[in-house]
């Protein structure tokens, strides 16, 4: 957890524009986030306050309150953010055959190789 100055000052260095300790309090108060002047911001409450800031910024709730700052960066591209808008089934790709499962023709007679032998 960091406080609201260490707060503004991460967002500093993550932001083109410059964050104050009275910024963070606008974003909580955006965010219907209640500070106080000794209440720590943990990951969840700096989240909240983070999804207030557009363009929206390339580090977590957890990561802007992670113990190591700045978080390590990676060599490669971060992966596109995906939205879902709505639980349902996926659909297939639109070529494949519609035709039920098990739709093979129905052998009569005894399985191959399941003579009977004479006695």
């Amino acid at each position: 957890m960091i406080n609201v100055q260490e707060f503004a000052r991460r967002l500093n260095t993550l932001a083109a524009d410059a964050f104050t300790s009275d910024d963070v309090w606008d974003l909580a108060t955006a965010a219907d986030v209640r500070l106080g002047a000794n209440v720590e911001i943990d990951a969840t409450m700096a989240q909240h306050l983070l999804e207030q800031i557009s363009p929206a910024l390339p580090v977590t709730g957890a990561q802007i309150t992670a113990s190591h700052w700045p978080p390590p960066t990676s060599s490669r591209p971060a992966a596109p953010t995906v939205s879902f808008s709505s639980p349902g089934a996926v659909e297939g790709p639109a070529d494949q055959s519609t035709r039920p499962r098990g739709s093979r023709p129905a052998r009569n007679g005894r399985r191959p190789g399941s003579r009977r032998t004479g006695r």
